[in-house]
């Protein structure tokens, strides 16, 4: 059988482009309604994707530039279980911020309430903001963090396989669960000290599905010993072949088989029946980015003041990778950019305005699934973390004419032949 995309849905307030919330028929009104996101969720069950996905952070940014963070994402994710039948659910926790005994205790409910369709992103988080949120004064150092996230995911494995499959008997006139297949983990690390086992009983997957999305070596090291799933960022096909090839072999380095991890880098895609009308949907939304928010936003992402920079000159030098000490993947994406294109300020801005450097495809459904398929038969996907410039729309857009096309060529799934999330995963 010939290889099979694996698709997944990061769902994102308005959308992922900045100014998807300016848009005349935006969903920005809706973003504490969890029927918005059942909905969401529900196309994309009809996509049949393998998966939606929330992610998270700990403070608030610019709140004039657009909407951030909103309902708490295991919470959400709970309430869409209920929506939907077959989809995975996935949702970022941060090994900084939590606990493994209260993350493994949600995600082993969030499991038994979707019926094994749960997953978890493993972030380590990275601002000061967020720290300062949580009894920091700043946040730990990259290294310290890292191992910490080593840590946290060992004790949160051993906490799940901690009520053995059979412990619970329900036996009425005997016990209802056999202490001799409960077991505690007297785990004392440098981080934690959890005694076990966990108030949840085991899961129907046994353990909720690991994703994992670091670009650094620690991020890569910590998806090659564990991740089943990693989301990457890549703006073009040589950016993905670089990462697919790194980080595979760290998942050989960890005497895992590298088939059995799926990498899936963002893409952004406009898609219309013509590519002239794909073309026009993302000027549109592009006509609304404001110029100043759009400095703000880069300023974060180079960890430096873009807001004099003249906007229809080259984008001024840059530190190297190995001198940058914030996030390296969307760091080295801007530098790539940079050095392929040699754009001004202002088309730079504009390549980063959905989805900040992930690759961004426009064309017709034909175009697209070509581009698909080029990055999957050439070492540089196993399938596409899918960021909808604008939501509702972007995602119809890709359900309704890019899903068809998929599974015409035959590189997409035609019904779910799984329950589990870790199911699809494996299919294909």
């Amino acid at each position: 059988m010939a290889r099979r995309l694996h698709l997944n849905a990061f769902l994102y307030g308005a959308g992922h482009h900045q100014a998807a919330w300016r848009a005349p028929n935006s969903s920005v009104h809706r973003l504490t309604d969890i029927s918005y996101y059942e909905e969401l969720a529900q196309t994309a069950e009809r996509g049949l994707f393998d998966a939606v996905f929330f992610a998270d952070g700990h403070s608030v940014g610019d709140v004039s530039g657009g909407p951030h963070w909103s309902l708490e994402p295991l919470t959400a994710l709970s309430a869409m279980a209920r929506a939907t039948e077959r989809i995975g659910l996935v949702c970022t926790v941060s090994s900084t911020f939590f606990t493994p005994f209260h993350a493994a205790r949600m995600l082993a409910s969030l499991d038994h309430i979707s019926g094994g369709r749960a997953g978890w992103n493993v972030v380590t988080s990275m601002w000061d903001a967020e720290a300062r949120n949580h009894g920091y004064r700043a946040m730990p150092p990259k290294d310290e963090r890292y191992e910490r996230a080593r840590e946290f995911v060992e004790v949160a494995r051993a906490l799940w396989a901690s009520w053995d499959e059979d412990a619970v008997t329900a036996d009425p006139e005997g016990q209802w669960a056999d202490p001799s297949k409960l077991h505690r983990l007297d785990h004392e690390g440098r981080h934690f000290l959890v005694d076990g086992p966990l108030t949840v009983p085991r899961s129907p997957q046994g353990e909720p599905v690991l994703f994992q999305a670091g670009a650094s070596g620690p991020g890569k090291a910590l998806a090659g010993d564990f991740a089943e799933g990693i989301y990457a960022v890549a703006y073009d096909l040589p950016a993905a072949q670089e990462y697919y090839a790194s980080v595979k072999a760290e998942v050989a380095r960890a005497g895992r088989d590298p088939e059995s991890v799926a990498v899936m880098p963002g893409l952004v895609t406009y898609v219309g029946r013509t590519h002239e009308e794909a073309l026009a949907k993302q000027e549109r939304v592009d006509r609304l980015l404001p110029v100043e928010q759009s400095l703000a936003q880069l300023s974060t992402f180079v960890e430096q003041d873009c807001s004099g920079w003249d906007l229809d000159a080259p984008v001024p030098p840059l530190p190297p990778l190995e001198e940058f000490t914030g996030p390296q993947g969307r760091y080295g994406t801007i530098l790539r950019i940079i050095e392929a294109e040699h754009p001004t300020v202002r088309q730079l801005l504009g390549r980063l305005a959905a989805g900040g450097g992930h690759c961004t495809m426009v064309g017709t459904p034909e175009s697209i699934a070509d581009r698909m398929q080029e990055w999957l038969e050439n070492g540089g996907a196993d399938g596409f973390n899918l960021m909808p410039p604008v939501q509702p729309d972007s995602l119809t857009d890709f359900v309704d004419l890019v899903v068809p096309e998929l599974q015409r060529r035959g590189l997409f799934r035609t019904e779910y032949t799984a329950t589990t999330l870790r199911g699809h995963l494996t299919e294909g």
